[in-house]
């Protein structure tokens, strides 16, 4: 089954932030990764513990997008930046 990706407006804000070649390489790592099974636990992806960004992870290289599954829709609700154990998005650390 192929799954719809959608952005939210706070995700779209994250990417935003970042620079034109971060913003192929997530939106390219989004495409080959989340399209199908998204569910799927995988090296690249996993389920996180209770938190207020998403249930799951993506990770791509330092990059991260924190994602739902809705239906047939894959949910991006914000994407950050993985620094050593700090995750930052749009400038502002965050906890996980």
């Amino acid at each position: 089954m192929r799954y719809q990706v959608r952005l939210t407006d706070d995700a779209k804000d994250d990417l935003g932030y970042l620079r034109v070649f971060e913003q192929k390489i997530i939106l390219e790592g989004i495409r080959s990764s989340l399209g199908d099974e998204p569910l799927t636990e995988s090296r690249n992806r996993k389920p996180l513990r209770e938190n207020p960004l998403a249930p799951w992870e993506l990770r791509l290289g330092k990059y991260r997008v924190f994602y739902r599954v809705e239906e047939e829709d894959v949910i991006i609700g914000a994407v950050g930046v993985k620094e050593h154990n700090r995750l930052f998005i749009r400038g502002e650390e965050h906890q996980l």
